[in-house]
């Protein structure tokens, strides 16, 4: 810095020190809807709207995210790859190719189509559905708290978001298109080509695709709901059991304390679903898979679900090849799960109360069953208390999204 002072006047150097510093990254809590409801206005993206978004160079800063209360609690697991940093840019670009069904072969099928935001980022039918009314083979996983996972897919095939993403364009049964033609379309249309040649330097490519797919899904978390609540006020009650008739003495302790009372009151849960909390971690074995902040162990297991037929879709074994993955498949985070019916891999299940009930029996039994299947012996008050708690305690938010906007 001294020699550059001493070498040119002080405002110059001023602003030579601007332009080859960093930027600084923007810390974003992700569920701000100003990530996800798009660029505002209303009707078709014009170049015009699109250039003056490009514009201001805050929309393409790198954001330092931080989850929503609760999920928070996963933040190592946070998987964001170092060539492909947040940028409210790419963020608002992976929105618009999401929603666009000019991606696939005959411009009737988006991502969307089975990662419904209005179907709980899943699909009500129990096969996705592709181009020309095709049906897929399983049950449409979905697409938020994704930040949390790096490989993708039932049977985890797809090495990241990434991946994942452009896997459908080219899948004859989804999208029914070709990497080649997908590009050709969007390098066709101005608003598009203008936004991937200010993101990235290489432009319109299926990589770019991909990684601005991927940004926007990274961005789709649930916001809090009220077992975190509930969770928080009983971890403290677990640290201060010995001391909480004393919090008087203790001012800021009480009001931390209060603090977590309110918030259960903010977030109340029903006296069944406080029951089926408990059963939850406990004799109802669910937190054997459903581990964790986001509810998940993202490990594969075979349930015995699909299994009894002579040909059953083997999972995990397909990627890996190992015979003890035959049958196995990734275990779904259960926040928001109220709103993702049906269930499984295969669609079967079409309620949670069937999905307790699979459960309590211990599966179907076959070589490869998870040691974690048991029969459970539940009541049927006890099975009722389950489903409360998924229904009431893991139901947050989900973040503002405008399907709309499109180039």
């Amino acid at each position: 810095m001294l020699k550059t002072a001493a070498l040119f006047p002080a405002s110059l150097a001023l602003a030579v020190t601007l332009l080859i510093a960093p930027a600084r990254a923007e810390e974003v809590t992700l569920g701000d809807p100003t990530l996800t409801a798009g660029i505002p206005g209303f009707g078709l993206l014009t170049e015009q709207d699109l250039a003056t978004w490009l514009g201001n160079p805050d929309h393409h800063n790198p954001l330092t995210v931080k989850l929503p209360k609760g999920l928070d609690a996963a933040e190592a697991n946070v998987y964001i790859p170092a060539d492909n940093p947040i940028t409210r840019a790419k963020i608002e670009l992976g929105r618009q190719l999401y929603f666009d069904e000019r991606l696939s072969s005959d411009n009737t099928i988006s991502c969307a189509s089975c990662h419904d935001p209005e179907q709980g980022y899943s699909a009500e039918t129990s096969f996705g559905i592709g181009v020309r009314g095709q049906q897929g083979g399983r049950n449409s996983p979905v697409a938020y708290n994704r930040i949390l996972s790096k490989a993708q897919f039932w049977d985890g095939r797809a090495a990241d978001l990434e991946a994942q993403a452009v896997g459908p364009i080219a899948n004859p049964i989804e999208m029914g298109n070709s990497h080649a033609a997908s590009v050709a379309t969007l390098a066709s249309i101005p608003g598009y080509k203008m936004q991937f040649e200010k993101i990235f330097d290489d432009g319109v490519t299926i990589d770019n695709v991909g990684k601005a797919i991927a940004t926007f899904e990274r961005v789709l978390v649930t916001g809090p709901m009220p077992y975190d609540a509930y969770d928080a006020k009983a971890k403290f009650e677990k640290v201060f059991a010995d001391d909480l008739e004393y919090l008087d003495e203790e001012p800021e302790l009480k009001a931390r304390y209060q603090g977590l009372i309110d918030a259960t009151k903010a977030y109340p849960m029903s006296e069944s679903a406080q029951r089926g909390m408990v059963l939850f971690a406990g004799k109802a074995n669910c937190a054997a898979c459903h581990a964790g902040a986001n509810f998940t162990d993202e490990q594969y297991h075979n349930l015995g679900v699909g299994m009894e037929v002579t040909k059953p879709d083997v999972g995990r074994s397909e990627v890996t090849k190992a015979d003890k993955d035959r049958g196995a498949f990734k275990t779904p985070t259960l926040r928001n799960i109220v709103y993702s019916a049906p269930y499984m891999h295969d669609g079967s299940q079409k309620t949670l109360e069937e999905v307790v009930d699979w459960y309590d029996k211990g599966g179907h039994p076959n070589p490869t069953l998870s040691d974690k299947m048991k029969k459970l012996n539940l009541t049927d008050q006890e099975k009722a208390d389950v489903v409360a708690f998924m229904n009431e305690g893991l139901t947050g938010e989900f973040p503002v999204v405008r399907q709309s906007r499109l180039p």
